[in-house]
């Protein structure tokens, strides 16, 4: 069993009878005799992940070389399991379509991905807020993350603190998401005024977007962290991905 679907669907066909116990227990134990990760030499592929924790094995580009990344992308496929790599590169993006030809990359985000199998749907909506442009890059990795993970989205660019009457056209969208991330540099003030809006879970991320004194995010680290309203949380400088994930388990349960 490499998800938590494929199991569901044993069970389904136990329960209606298309399926012998006997069978199914076969089925079973040879799934979880099999060997629970590939060794490639340079990295040990966990296919156990999805059915601990509902997804398969992320594959982080950064450091990797575009052979290394394209050997883990390809059994990760062979295996049936949807492929996600974020901080992609095109050239590691080109050494993974000469092995997976039908994956796709998404330039804004450095992500490659490509979808096998059912996704179990998300509850409800996330919307993702971006405060600048130049947040793109870390909104759009969270975004094409959480898509991949079954989840539906919203995404509201450019509504920073700078012209907040942008942000507050947008209420009735923020009213409708069951999470929203939002992602913002400089100052970092964004989270906190969203969420004194809305009375769901809000996930912030500082971006490294700033002139000299945000550190590069920092100062948006640090202020999300001392946030006057409840209710936000906080991940770390550029980790879009990381807050797609949370957002997703949120919208999942």
């Amino acid at each position: 069993m490499t998800s938590n679907k494929q199991l569901q669907d044993l069970l389904e066909r136990v329960a209606s009878g298309a399926l012998d116990v006997d069978t199914a227990r076969a089925q079973l134990i040879d799934a979880f005799r099999a060997q629970p990760f590939e060794d490639l030499g340079f990295a040990r592929v966990d296919h156990h992940r999805a059915v601990r924790q509902g997804f398969p094995e992320v594959v982080l580009g950064l450091g990797k070389t575009p052979a290394q990344i394209a050997a883990i992308s390809a059994e990760i496929v062979r295996r049936g399991s949807t492929l996600l790599v974020t901080r992609a590169t095109e050239a590691a993006y080109d050494a993974v379509r000469e092995i997976v030809p039908d994956a796709a990359y998404y330039a804004d985000a450095r992500i490659i991905a490509l979808r096998q199998g059912d996704v179990t749907p998300g509850k409800g909506r996330i919307v993702i807020a971006a405060a600048g442009t130049s947040d793109l890059p870390v909104a759009e990795e969270a975004a094409h993350t959480a898509e991949v993970m079954g989840n539906e989205i919203c995404r509201l660019y450019d509504v920073g603190v700078a012209g907040i009457h942008r942000l507050l056209g947008e209420r009735e969208r923020l009213a409708g998401a069951r999470v929203i991330i939002v992602v913002a540099g400089m100052e970092g003030a964004l989270p906190s005024v969203v969420a004194g809006l809305v009375h769901v879970p809000v996930i912030a991320v500082p971006t490294s977007i700033g002139y000299g004194a945000s550190f590069n995010g920092l100062a948006a680290l640090l202020g999300m962290l001392n946030s006057c309203a409840s209710g936000v949380t906080v991940v770390n400088i550029d980790n879009g991905f990381g807050a797609a994930t949370v957002a997703s388990m949120i919208n999942h349960l």
